[in-house]
Order: structure tokens, then sequence, then C-alpha cells
């Protein structure tokens, strides 16, 4: 009877000091830099409003009135939730330009 290779992860294999070093931190401060100032763009009234909704919804529409959901919506529109995904692709292409030009050895 053949063996069956067995798959190895390359993440079973690190610790996890090692996998968090590997993270892209540079990137990821930069996506909350972008994703803060959509935020505190709301007002205060509007970002409390949003998050009771967000807890309310327990990540599902469904648990929210038609109404809360149209409010949901208003307030979603307000942090240009479009915009937003723009400029995240943006540094994510600028990091993927910047590895090209990187020399590799």
């Amino acid at each position: 009877m053949p063996r069956t290779a067995r798959k190895s992860h390359s993440s079973e294999s690190r610790s996890r000091t090692e996998r968090l070093r590997a993270l892209p931190w540079a990137a990821i401060l930069q996506g909350g830099v972008v994703v803060g100032r959509r935020w505190r763009a709301l007002s205060s009234n509007d970002r409390a409003r949003l998050a009771e909704l967000l807890r309310q919804s327990r990540g599902r529409l469904g648990n929210l009135s038609d109404k809360q959901r149209s409010e949901l919506r208003k307030l979603a529109g307000k942090l240009d939730l479009k915009g937003m995904g723009g400029e995240l692709l943006a540094l994510r292409s600028a990091r993927q330009a910047a590895g090209r030009r990187r020399k590799r050895s």
C-alpha cells in the first residue's frame, strides 16, 4: 500500500514569533491609517450609531430591521467605502511595485 505524501505547510514548521515577523507590518499600519482617517471623518454621533448597528447585526444584515439597514447603508456611504478600497488597493500596488524594484539575489 503506497504512502500518501503529506503536504507540509510552512506555517506549521515556523514558530509563532517567526510568523509575526513575516507579516508586512508597514502595510498593515498604512491600512490602519486609511481606515482610521475615514472613521474619524464621521461625527461622533455617526460613529456611535454605526458601532451600535454593527453590534446589533452581529455581522448579519438580516438581524437588522429595514429601517436599521437603510441607516447602516447611509452611514457606510459617509465612510466612502469605495474610496477607501481604492486607497487600500493603491497601497497594495505601491508595495508590489517596490518589491519588483528591489534587487533579488
